[in-house]
Formats: C-alpha cells, sequence, structure tokens
C-alpha cells in the first residue's frame, strides 16, 4: 500500500463519484478506478459498492475513511516538519555566550529570533570564551558569542559589535575627578583586568597600550568577567578596564573614564564550528548580521 493509495481513496469518499474524484486528482477515471480496485485486493475489503449510477461506502470503508485521514495529515505534518527544519524554522539552537553579551546586542538578537522562528528551541549557557572553544569543538552548542581572537582552524569567527573600554574608578580615587586621563596618569595605577585566558585581545590591547608608552601596568589582580572587576573596583581594590556599557549597569560605587586619545576596544564576536550545518544556525547568522547592520546605521 502507498500513500497515493490512501489519497486515492479518501477523494473518492469525499465525492462519491469516480469521475468527479479523477477530476480532483488530475487524472481520467479507468486509472484511478483500477487503482481502487488494488488497493481493494491488498487489504482484502471492499471499500465501496458500486453501481453504474451511484458509489457509497461499504461498513469497511466508512470505518477506514478517519484513519485514512489521520494517515495522510500526519505524513502532511511530517513533511511540513522536514521543510521548515531544513529552512532553519524548525529545530535547536544551543547558544554559548560570555556574560557581557547579555548587556550589550544578545537581548536585542535572542528576542528577534524567537520572534520570527518562535518553533526553533534555543538553549542558552553562559560560559568563558575559552570553554566556549570547547563546547564547539565537541559540538555541544552551536553559536558562541565570545572575546576573540581565536586560534583554531576548526572555528569561523566575524565580530558583531565593536565599542570602547574605560577604567572604572572607585568614586573616591584621586583621578576620578580628572575630565581627561593620559597614559602618564596611570604609571602607579593598581589594575584590576579580565585574565588573558578569557579576553585575549583587550588583555594584549591593554599591554600594549602601556608598553608604548615606555612602561607596564600594575595588574594586582585578574577576574574571570567584567561585571567581577566592577565589584572588586566597588571593594577599593584598584582601577578596572571595562566595556564603557558598563557605566549603564554598574555605576553606583564607580565612575568611568576613558584614558584621553588611545581607545581600549571592546569586541564580541560570533564563533561557528565550520563543519556544522545547522539550519538554524545559519537563520541565526543572517538574523544577527542584519541586527548588527541596523545598529551601526542608527543614528548615535
Amino acid at each position: 500500500m502507498e500513500l497515493r493509495h490512501l489519497t486515492y481513496f479518501v477523494t473518492v469518499a469525499e465525492e462519491l463519484h469516480f469521475g468527479r474524484a479523477a477530476a480532483r486528482l488530475q487524472m481520467t477515471q479507468p486509472p484511478l478506478s483500477k487503482q481502487i480496485q488494488q488497493l481493494e485486493e491488498e487489504m482484502g475489503v471492499k471499500l465501496f459498492r458500486r453501481t453504474k449510477r451511484h458509489v457509497e461506502l461499504t461498513t469497511a470503508g466508512e470505518f477506514f475513511l478517519p484513519e485514512a485521514r489521520q494517515v495522510l495529515a500526519q505524513m502532511q505534518q511530517a513533511l511540513d516538519t522536514a521543510q521548515k527544519a531544513q529552512r532553519g524554522e524548525f529545530g535547536r539552537l544551543v547558544i554559548g555566550f560570555v556574560g557581557s553579551a547579555t548587556y550589550d546586542i544578545l537581548p536585542e538578537i535572542i528576542r528577534e529570533y524567537r520572534r520570527q522562528f518562535p518553533d526553533v528551541s534555543v538553549i542558552l549557557h553562559e560560559l568563558s570564551t575559552p570553554d566556549q572553544v570547547d563546547a564547539l569543538l565537541d559540538g555541544r552548542i552551536d553559536m558562541g558569542l565570545l572575546h576573540p581572537p581565536i586560534s583554531s582552524s576548526l572555528i569561523a569567527t566575524e565580530p558583531v559589535q565593536t565599542g570602547v573600554c574605560a577604567l572604572s574608578f572607585p568614586k573616591n580615587h584621586p583621578l576620578a575627578g580628572k575630565d581627561k586621563l593620559t597614559i602618564e596618569d596611570l604609571r602607579d595605577v593598581p589594575f584590576i583586568v579580565v585574565s588573558r585566558e578569557i579576553w585575549p585581545g583587550l588583555y594584549d590591547e591593554f599591554l600594549s597600550l602601556f608598553q608604548d608608552a615606555g612602561f607596564t601596568p600594575r595588574i594586582v589582580q585578574e577576574a574571570t568577567e567584567y561585571q567581577m572587576v566592577v565589584g572588586l573596583v566597588s571593594a577599593g581594590i584598584g582601577v578596572g578596564v571595562v566595556p564603557a556599557t558598563a557605566e549603564k549597569l554598574f555605576n553606583l560605587e564607580a565612575v568611568y573614564r576613558q584614558i584621553d586619545g588611545a581607545p581600549l576596544h571592546a569586541v564580541l564576536s560570533m564563533a561557528r564550528l565550520k563543519k556544522n550545518s545547522n539550519p538554524a544556525l545559519d537563520q541565526f547568522i543572517t538574523l544577527t548580521r542584519r541586527v548588527r547592520q541596523l545598529n551601526s546605521e542608527s543614528p548615535v
């Protein structure tokens, strides 16, 4: 028995007329009659009573009709699901992200993605950059939102957001009131930074900035995320290096200043395993690029 036999049977059962059923199926009547006969022979039951002027369902046909309709409906649902999955409109997407992404572009992307693709299950995991790299290589996440650079040739990265970093001072720090800070102002300042393992690009740029000025910054504490940096700054341990967006979220016990003429960059990139063929991932990347483009075109 083939699915087309069920389609032929249901159509004849609805029309109770072989000519009209054949017209609906865009075929001629003799082949349709032959297909119904083959179905009845295969099943070993009569589905229709036929006369020259009348066609009606037998008792067996009446019971078989709703079952046949259900099979066809399930098959159509399975087909629709497969097609949606191929288009990236159905399935599962696992995303890793660094904590700082939740204060920048991530909420906007996830909100828009869920609106456009409500049938995709989105699972989020907060992970450090090194942990995201491991998770990508192991296939535990589809997408990472992390701090570049990434050394693995198996992973493709693309910038999502590029901002600037600021120095976070305790409110009572002598430099907190200065309108402009220079590198020389910071020669003997104790710093709190996110460790190089967690944010290699920012760490290296920070060191290079001071080394170009002829000295090495005095790093007294390294942290795993910039929220921790802000907390340690508030405790008076030192001056923090954080994304400038932190000022909007953490400003109770700290003030934020940039180094005059020497910006530090905060880059967030999306990363994927090159061989990952999840269609939902492709849709996520396309949407992320669109959101990034719209944000870059928006007036400041």
